[in-house]
Formats: C-alpha cells, structure tokens, sequence
C-alpha cells in the first residue's frame, strides 16, 4: 500500500515515491537550462544554478501552485542580458530584488486576477510558441563548439541516443508508470554511454556546475536616484515577464490537473524568490513551463516534487558536479523535445476550422512574436491587446434600435447592444432627431452605457431634441448605467428626463 503524507497542504495527498523521483528527475534536467539561460543573460553558469535552486525552493514552499516548478528562465535572461553587458553582475543582482519587490507588490494587490483578462487564442499562441522555443533551443546541441553541423558518425551516435530517450519516455508508461520514465530513460542511456565507452557529448563539457552554497551578497551600487533610473525599467519588465509566464503556467497547470492554484499567492512567492535570489547571487527568474510539465506528467501533484528538486540541484552543485557533468546531452535534449511536443496544443490546430478567424489570427500572432522575439510577455500584451480591439470591433456593429409609435403619438426607440466608444456613431445614426414627434422615449432594458464616450453621445443626443423643442426620457438605464450618469454630471450636462409611471433613474427600479 501507497504511503501518504500532507506537507505544507493539508488538501494535497503526497506520495513519497513520485513525488521524490519526479524532483530527481527535475533537478538533473534543471542544470543544462539553467547553465544555458545564465550564459544567454551574459553571466556565469553558477549565477543561473544558483537562480534555480533559490527560486524553486522558496516558490514549492510559499507558491500558489503545488507541483510547479521556477528557476532561471530564457524570459528572464533576454530582459537582463543589456544589463549584464553595460553595468554588470551588482546592478542585475539589484535589479532582481527589486522586481521581486515589485511583484510581491502586485500579489499583495491582489493584481493576480488580471490573468482573466487573457483570451485562449493567446495562450494557445503562448503555449505554441513556447514549445517550439523549447525544441528550437535543443538544435545547438547538434552543433560542435565552432557552431558548424556534426556529420558521421557523431552526429548518428547523438541522434539514436536521442531517439532512444524519446522511446523510452513514450513507451514506459503504456508498460509501468511505477518509475518516472524521463529518469528511466536518462539512467538508461547513461549507462549505455558509460558501460560501451560512447564517445559523446556531456553536461561538463557545456559548462561546469561545480560550487558551494550560493553566498549571501549585498550588490554593491551606488544608492542614488541615478541608480534607480538605471534599473527600475528593467525590473518593471522582469516583474511583469515573470508574472504573465509564471501565472499562464499555473493556469496551464490547473488545466492539466483539474485543480486550481492561486495566483496572488504565487505572485508574492514568485518575489519573494527573486528578492532572496538577488540577495543569494542568482540571476532571478520565474515559472519554467518545460519542467512543471515534466513533473506533472510524472505524477508529482504536491510541494514535495519542487522541494526534493531545488535540494537535489544544491547537493549536485556542492557535492555531485562530478558525476552530472558525465551525463549525456542526447538524454537531456530528448526529454526536452518530448517535452516540447507534449506542451503543444495540438488540439489548437485540429478546431481551426471551428474557430473564429480573428482568433486564429491572434494564436498565430503570439505564436510568431513569442518565436521570433523569445519576448513571452510581448507577446501576451500584443495578443490582449489585439483581442480587445476584436471584441470591441465586433460589439460596436451590434448596437440596434427598435423603433415604433404608441397610440398617443410618442416614439420610442428600444436599444439592445452595449453603447460605448466604438458604437456611439452608429448609435447616433440611429435617431431622425427632426422627423420624431414632441415626446421620444429611448430605453435601455437591452443596453448598457459603457463609458464616458456613450455619456457624451446621450448628452448631444438629448440636446438635439431640446434644441427642436422634443421632450426626451431615457429608460430602463440600470444601476451602473445611472451611477455613471451622476458621476459625469460635474463634468458635462446630462439631461435625463424621468418617466413617471416607470421612475426613471431612480433606485426603486
């Protein structure tokens, strides 16, 4: 029988097994990735090894999202990277604490919520585009020390220890799914390289991973306002980049697992890591996609998995560096690539044909900036941003008018459609201000006034009719529609006429 024990999440079942092989498993494929997004941001590779271990611990422990992973991130790296090169390792370090700060800040505001405002067409593009930067970024493991192509014999041994580890993580689970199978498959070609003497290529020859525990440093900068100028944007853009990757994660995440994480939760620890990573010589960083879904798919549901991970990458910095710089690069690069084939929504190419045309327009928009930019966080505001101009687009054309004459002569004009800036000129085509009788009743029981472009056109509106001497009531206007009529009365004239027999913009409605 299954042991179970709750840490740190009374809701949350752990088992021991999965949840500690699942973090092995996690920390052996941490190292590559960290080592090459420290060497992408300009810095050393135990600045990235040690981004990783302080930002998975601290976030498995704090996080709003059990089974996910952070660490030192390509996001995170291309932000920093001009940084590095004109001011050097203290003002990255500074700036790191102070993105931690500035998200910390934004949980704290509960800024979390915000993540309801991104459509599913952009984070299909996001997701997309990541996993295609995840396989993308494999390639250069094909490729010698001078950037030429391998060819022969080296280039055959790289590519069937890849394909090996790619069968092995495919078909293990269709046999057993009580070993991990992404370990399964790197201790097996581990040994095969070992045990035949395999001449490839291996962790120690990409970068060393040797060091100690990461030393508690205060950067050394100046502390002045010129300083802050200097980092402050850059911080704003790593808070913001770490924010949407590790918040999109987590929604992906609760998608997978049918569970729901906690987004103001994970944005506090999301800062609080970057500040102790700052303080512990680490480059910073955010939720890392890639490596929750290798934990997920192996089972791993709870704290523990993300714990074992960071503490694993730590004792292999101190103590194993030795034996993990002798792992083949072909096991690390096919598990990568199942990991890119397993994060792309393939389901997002199968309803193209059932999905409106300017969502697919916005998937492949994110899909392309997220790939030619490897700018994750533009690309999400890109695709936000055209889907609000969409979905304004589209409701402006769907403001309409009923109209009819009562027997006693009064017009009235029934709107359905929000009014708001997109639609008021066609709102306005709507009225025959000197054909209509003396008395005009437009109602709102289908409407909506929006904002202060809608007010605006009701003003000129009723200010049309009284000019020609027409009495104009406006009904049915809901709550928030009147309070928004109140709080412009400062700022332009209003005139609203009430109704008696249905008290208009009054509070008994």
């Amino acid at each position: 029988m299954k042991k179970y024990f709750n840490l740190f999440d009374l809701s949350q079942k752990v088992n021991y097994k999965t949840e500690v092989l699942s973090g092995l498993t996690v920390a052996i494929a941490l190292i590559p990735e960290a080592v090459a997004f420290a060497l992408i941001a300009g810095l050393s590779p135990l600045t990235g090894l040690y981004a990783a271990f302080v930002m998975g611990l601290v976030t498995a422990i704090l996080g709003g999202r059990p089974g996910m992973i952070s660490g030192a991130t390509g996001a995170v790296a291309v932000v920093i990277v001009v940084l590095a090169k004109s001011h050097g390792i203290e003002y990255v370090l500074a700036t790191v604490i102070l993105a931690g700060i500035l998200q910390v800040l934004a949980g704290t505001l509960r800024m979390g919520k915000l993540m309801r405002l991104v459509p599913h067409p952009v984070i299909f593009g996001f997701v997309n585009g990541l996993a295609i930067i995840i396989f993308m970024s494999q390639m250069e493991q094909f490729q010698d020390k001078s950037g030429n192509w391998l060819s022969g014999s080296s280039l055959y041994i790289l590519l069937g220890l890849v394909l090996l580890t790619m069968v092995i993580i495919w078909g293990l689970p269709k046999i057993t799914k009580a070993f991990p199978a992404s370990l399964a498959a790197i201790l097996a070609v581990f040994g095969i390289v070992y045990f035949f003497g395999i001449d490839t290529k291996v962790v120690g020859d990409v970068a060393s991973i040797q060091g100690g525990f990461p030393p508690f440093h205060i950067p050394a900068i100046p502390l002045a306002w010129e300083t802050l100028t200097i980092i402050f944007p850059y911080a704003l853009i790593m808070a913001g980049v770490g924010l949407i990757e590790s918040l999109l994660t987590l929604n992906i995440i609760d998608e997978i697992t049918e569970t729901r994480g906690r987004g103001n939760k994970e944005a506090v620890a999301q800062g609080i890591a970057n500040i102790c990573s700052g303080f512990l010589s680490g480059m910073g960083g955010c939720a890392m996609l890639g490596q929750s879904l290798i934990n997920i798919s192996n089972g791993a549901r709870a704290r523990l998995s993300g714990i074992v991970a960071a503490v694993m990458l730590l004792v292999f910095i101190m103590f194993g560096s030795g034996i993990i710089e002798q792992l083949p690069m072909a096991a690390l690069t096919g598990l990568m690539i199942m990991v890119a084939i397993g994060t792309f929504e393939w389901a997002s190419l199968r309803t193209i044909k059932r999905m409106p045309k300017s969502d697919i327009f916005v998937m492949f928009l994110v899909t392309i900036v997220t790939v030619v930019l490897h700018n994750l966080a533009l690309a999400v505001i890109v695709g936000v941003i055209i889907s609000a101009l969409v979905f304004a687009w589209d409701n402006a054309k769907r403001i309409r008018a009923r109209k009819h004459v009562d027997e006693n002569g009064t017009k009235y004009y029934e709107i359905y459609g929000p009014l708001f800036f997109g639609s008021v000129t066609a709102f306005n085509e709507k009225f025959d201000v000197l054909s209509d009788p003396d008395e005009v009743v437009i109602d709102f029981a289908e409407s909506r006034v929006v904002d202060m472009s809608a007010i605006e056109a009701l003003n000129k509106l009723t200010e049309r009719y009284l000019k020609v001497g027409k009495k104009v009531h406006l009904k049915h206007l809901s709550q928030d529609c009147r309070k928004l009529l109140q709080n412009a009365d400062k700022i332009i004239e209003v005139n609203v006429l009430e109704d008696p027999t249905y008290k208009i913009a009054t509070d008994s409605i």
